[in-house]
């Protein structure tokens, strides 16, 4: 198989629903759970700042309203992404992509980069995500890796930067995504936990992909999936797994 990067154990969008998701403070504190790899959402501002957010709409984690993508980063910056976790959070603001890097790469951290484009602007998002984590991981021995269920952001993002690793997201097992994983020269396919068994794992290791799942929350779909032999576990769960001893 190909070089990979992420260790087993994946903190879901920075701390998973521990802290508001996709900030700076969900990292930290995953980062204080032990976990040394994330993951997390990047789409695109209406003027191409590449910034982190899970929903297409604003309103589920943040005090804005409409479609995230269809606003330029002035605004989205003066956001308040955190007070719907509680006081605690409050006035915790979107980050952008660059921040991310900066302070994953001063503490040697890692992560799984889930391309979330806006619909219709799939290619744009993947080839833009591919530009910024080129420059902004320059010289890095540990890259991140580049996942999206849209095979068009994946596309475009390997033209731009094949050098990249790039992972298949699968919710479901549609027809063709073999091919699609193959045409994408993935290093890794990504699939909900509930359809990752023995068949399965061997017919991605069998094509040489890395094999993982989200979101893994339970203690007993954890054990089910490590003695299969999985490579890597996406959690909410930071507080329960302890990443080191697993």
């Amino acid at each position: 198989m190909k070089p990979w990067p992420l260790p087993r154990w994946i903190a879901h969008r920075g701390a998973g629903t521990l802290a508001p998701e996709n900030t700076l403070a969900a990292f930290r504190l995953g980062a204080q759970h032990g976990y040394r790899a994330f993951e997390c959402d990047v789409k695109l501002s209406a003027d191409g700042q590449a910034f982190l957010l899970h929903d297409a709409t604003l309103e589920r984690t943040t005090n804005g309203h409409g479609t995230a993508g269809e606003l330029p980063w002035a605004e989205l910056s003066r956001l308040d992404a955190g007070s719907w976790q509680g006081p605690r959070y409050a006035g915790e603001p979107l980050p952008t992509l660059d921040a991310l890097a900066t302070w994953l790469r001063r503490n040697g951290l890692a992560l799984d980069l889930e391309i979330k484009p806006t619909p219709q602007h799939e290619e744009a998002t993947g080839a833009a995500v591919a530009h910024a984590v080129r420059r902004l991981w320059a010289g890095a021995a540990q890259p991140p890796v580049l996942s999206s269920f849209r095979p068009e952001a994946l596309l475009a993002a390997q033209a731009v930067a094949p050098e990249l690793p790039r992972a298949l997201l699968l919710d479901e097992l549609w027809p063709g995504w073999q091919g699609v994983a193959q045409a994408l020269d993935c290093h890794a396919v990504v699939t909900n936990h509930r359809l990752m068994d023995a068949a399965l794992l061997a017919e991605l290791h069998g094509r040489h992909w890395r094999a993982l799942c989200y979101t893994v929350n339970d203690e007993a779909d954890a054990q089910r999936l490590i003695a299969l032999g999985i490579d890597g576990l996406i959690t909410d769960a930071v507080d329960r797994f302890a990443p080191a001893l697993a």
